[in-house]
């Protein structure tokens, strides 16, 4: 585990080094450190070895797989169930712990496949809309000509019940008189209309905070990112995703392809602050699965809804829990 204060730093040294980098590059050198990585993590398990995973669900009970060790995926597992839980599971449950569809198992232990048509969907949801925003993120990194800089920022966990997933964002300054048209938002939604056609893998690579570093070395928002992220994370480590060229830091499992987006529209562009890299704007959208569509009707009163400013607290406002009151209740009379 790296120590706080060599992260700190591990950050310093990296942001000393950012320089302007074209975006093509910068994703580029980050696709190639997640390779490099991905592949040393591989390389710890030469020889195969065998787990047993015992998978749960609708009709499954019972069911025991044996699979392999470091490399066996839950989409491996569900290969060797029936062709509806390939295209339809979107997540799955280890031991009880979310899990991404491609992140390979490294213990014997139970299985649970997650659909959106389960009778709880909650995990499935959080883990689609965090994946919409991932898109949306990825969609806004490269709309802009390479003379105009784009730097995502930590992107908010807001419920699905908020109306619209969120992702933070600094323009390039020449942009910061720019109102984006309609036909602004028509582009945007066509971008991530295209992805979601190509029906990308979203890879998930848990790291140590070095390596977070490197890949985000052109980054000073991620570099703080990636510390604040560690530090809450009991292991220490950090969880990245890579969707084509593109790497992401992830609050949690994102759902497992692109694919399984089908309605999905940008609606919004809030400006909020002036931060001390610029103007902090907030790009919003709205989604459905493939599984769950809506009537037109629907979708227009959706997308209205989906237009208003997402409110998110500041990390700062959240009041602390209170500590528990020694005062034992009085008793009623």
């Amino acid at each position: 585990m790296v120590t706080r204060t060599a992260c700190q730093a591990l950050q310093r040294r990296f942001a000393t080094a950012a320089t302007c980098v074209p975006a093509a590059e910068v994703r580029c050198q980050r696709s190639a450190v997640f390779s490099r990585e991905q592949a040393r993590q591989r390389a710890l398990y030469p020889r195969v070895e065998k787990i047993e995973v015992s998978v749960q669900g609708p009709g499954l009970d019972g069911t025991m797989l044996v699979m392999n060790k470091g490399m066996s995926t839950p989409l491996s597992c569900a290969r060797h169930l029936t062709e509806h839980h390939v295209t339809n599971s979107a997540l799955a449950l280890v031991d009880g712990e979310p899990w991404s569809l491609h992140q390979p198992l490294t213990q014997s232990c139970s299985l649970t496949l997650l659909t959106f048509k389960d009778s709880d969907p909650t995990l499935v949801n959080q883990a689609y809309w965090r994946s919409c925003a991932a898109l949306l993120g990825q969609v806004l990194e490269t709309a802009f000509k390479d003379n105009f800089t784009v730097e995502l920022l930590s992107t908010p966990e807001v419920a699905v019940t908020s109306g619209a997933f969120c992702c933070d964002v600094v323009l390039d300054p020449q942009l910061d008189a720019w109102t984006p048209s309609e036909e602004s938002f028509r582009s945007l939604t066509r971008e991530a209309q295209y992805l979601i056609h190509q029906d990308l893998v979203w890879e998930p690579l848990e790291v140590v905070p070095a390596v977070a570093l490197e890949v985000f070395s052109q980054s000073r928002c991620k570099l703080e990112e990636v510390e604040q992220k560690a530090a809450q994370n009991p292991k220490g480590t950090v969880t990245l995703h890579r969707c084509d060229d593109h790497v992401l830091l992830s609050a949690g499992p994102l759902v497992a392809r692109t694919g399984l987006c089908s309605q999905y529209e940008v609606t919004a562009l809030h400006n909020l602050e002036q931060g001390p890299r610029g103007l902090h704007r907030r790009a919003q959208g709205l989604s459905l699965p493939l599984q769950l569509q809506s009537h037109h009707t629907v979708w227009r009163k959706l997308r209205q809804r989906a237009e208003k400013l997402v409110e998110v607290p500041r990390l700062e406002e959240v009041a602390p829990p209170s500590p528990p009151d020694s005062t034992p209740p009085a008793s009623s009379q």
